[in-house]
């Protein structure tokens, strides 16, 4: 059961096969299993969740739900706010946080009738691509647990990978939800900024991040975002849009789209495997009538710095309220009100929280504001006026999601920079307000997933989702693709038309355990 789709799960609670509450009794049994070798959860609220699946039941039996997420079992992230549930945003200093209200999206989620079994592990404040500058100890990738699962939204995407939930939320602020989604094997989207309330969300980068769904396909995805889209007077950059219907997106059918490859995506720092897989996927939405053609975006490479200096502003500006006065961990010893304040935030914060403070706090300073701040909001503009030219002659852009696949535990750490040049491929879109969906596309030669990404123009949810959904029903039918494997053509742009076999990953109800992550496949003896 903990193999199959949230939908799968949804059609099969409605046809009364199995009950919600079997489903979160199955997932929670998961989370026990796996949770000393992962650990995705930083709470897991085992007697709510029953409670909530069996009042979800009645409501079924009632005929007063029948949506497609009614007694799902879904995790939330934990930096989205949950009334009566711990909310830590994976950091020290909020350890003990109750929140006394829940995330706009948090209550779409459950007004859909989904059971929420916990909120997931993350990087603290959502700041890091591996989750492992959490005060509450790195998260395992499912497929290695020598290996990552990408951040900030790790938790989630390893907890979807290993079965332990069937879709969850994260938050992506600049690859937060792609990335891992890319090293997990999962599938991740990002909305347009605006399209799903930041209510709740507790702020990192606020003109950057969205909340979005972390699911095993693409289908999942595309309901999950039905249901948690909405317009919110609580939130000021929500956005009213005419049509919230992304399901209808689902149908397999590219031909005639326009499929941009950008050569920038292609050049050094890029993994041959993965550069194999990604183009290999181009070639089959070409085989299947998509026109494939390559493209210019001579900005990429100041889309790293642009971000950082940004996103570091406004975390420095978010995280000010994180004092020790309201609410939150306050040191136990100080002399005076400025004492308290000092320890309280070098005790509470980790090491990467402190450095985004000290760099977002230096570009915010009177002598360095137009030096820094002023000139990476310029070359943001720049970039959003790149992508409006772009999509002006193509309808999705492709690339890699990340340059190569998951780096071991504690790689990342020893060289920051380096980690932050991994995410030169998601940053763009958080800068730009895109939407963007990372999909898996194979595997490399360590049997590790390989993702690819999509990118819209803003607003067009639905020609990315159908592009993706395309893409995905034609890998499942191909044959994998792995490093070792690859046609001739794998290193260069594959034009529009050319036959080729396509890389697959694993398909999560795989017979054999060549369809689950290796990690937690294994039987398990006394449990």
């Amino acid at each position: 059961m903990t193999e199959w789709t949230a939908l799968t799960l949804g059609k099969k609670i409605q046809a009364g096969e199995i009950s919600a509450a079997e489903a979160t009794k199955a997932a929670l049994e998961r989370i026990r299993i796996c949770e000393p070798d992962l650990n995705s959860f930083i709470t897991v609220a085992e007697e709510t969740a029953i409670k909530q699946a069996e009042e979800v039941q009645k409501k079924i039996a009632a005929g007063e739900l029948a949506g497609p997420l009614a007694g799902v079992p879904a995790a939330l992230k934990d930096n989205l706010c949950t009334g009566g549930m711990r909310t830590t945003c994976g950091s020290k200093i909020l350890q003990n946080f109750i929140p006394t209200y829940t995330a706009s999206a948090v209550e779409n989620l459950q007004r859909a009738g989904a059971v929420i079994l916990g909120k997931t592990n993350m990087d603290e404040f959502a700041m890091g691509s591996t989750t492992e500058t959490s005060y509450y100890g790195p998260t395992k990738n499912p497929w290695d647990g020598t290996r990552v699962p990408g951040g900030s939204s790790g938790g989630s995407a390893a907890a979807v990978a290993a079965g332990e939930c069937f879709c969850a939320l994260g938050s992506d602020t600049g690859g937060s939800i792609r990335q891992p989604s890319a090293f997990c094997g999962v599938v991740g989207l990002k909305p347009t900024y605006g399209t799903v309330s930041r209510y709740g969300l507790i702020a990192y980068g606020s003109s950057l991040e969205q909340i979005g769904p972390i699911a095993r396909d693409v289908a999942d995805c595309a309901v999950l975002l039905e249901v948690i889209a909405s317009w919110d007077t609580k939130d000021s950059t929500s956005v009213k849009r005419r049509d919230y219907d992304f399901t209808s997106a689902l149908v397999e059918d590219v031909k005639g789209m326009k499929i941009g490859v950008p050569t920038e995506y292609f050049g050094s720092g890029l993994d041959p495997g993965v550069k194999a897989a990604v183009l290999k996927a181009a070639q089959t939405l070409g085989d299947c009538g998509a026109l494939v053609e390559e493209m210019k975006l001579p900005l990429t490479d100041y889309a790293i710095p642009a971000y950082y200096v940004i996103a570091s502003a406004e975390a420095s500006s978010n995280l000010a309220r994180f004092d020790g006065v309201k609410y939150g961990y306050r040191a136990p010893e100080y002399r005076d009100l400025h004492d308290m304040y000092r320890r309280t935030r070098t005790e509470g914060f980790g090491a990467e929280v402190k450095r985004r403070i000290l760099l977002g706090s230096f570009v915010l300073s009177q002598a360095y504001y137009d030096a820094y701040y002023l000139k990476a909001q310029r070359a943001r503009a720049l970039i959003k006026q790149e992508f409006d030219r772009a999509f002006e002659n193509c309808d999705v852009i492709l690339g890699p999601a990340v340059p190569a696949a998951a780096p071991s535990l504690g790689e990342s750490l020893k060289d920051p920079l380096k980690m932050y040049l991994g995410d030169i491929y998601t940053v763009a879109a958080n800068l730009a307000g895109l939407p963007a969906i990372s999909l898996p596309c194979g595997r490399d030669g360590k049997g590790l997933p390989i993702g690819l990404q999509l990118m819209g123009n803003c607003f067009e949810e639905k020609k990315l989702l159908r592009a993706a959904y395309t893409l995905e029903k034609a890998l499942a039918a191909g044959e994998p693709l792995s490093a070792g494997k690859s046609s001739s053509a794998a290193g260069e742009l594959p034009a529009a038309g050319a036959s080729s076999a396509a890389g697959k990953p694993p398909a999560a109800g795989a017979s054999s355990a060549a369809g689950k992550p290796p990690t937690v496949a294994r039987e398990r003896s006394g449990l």
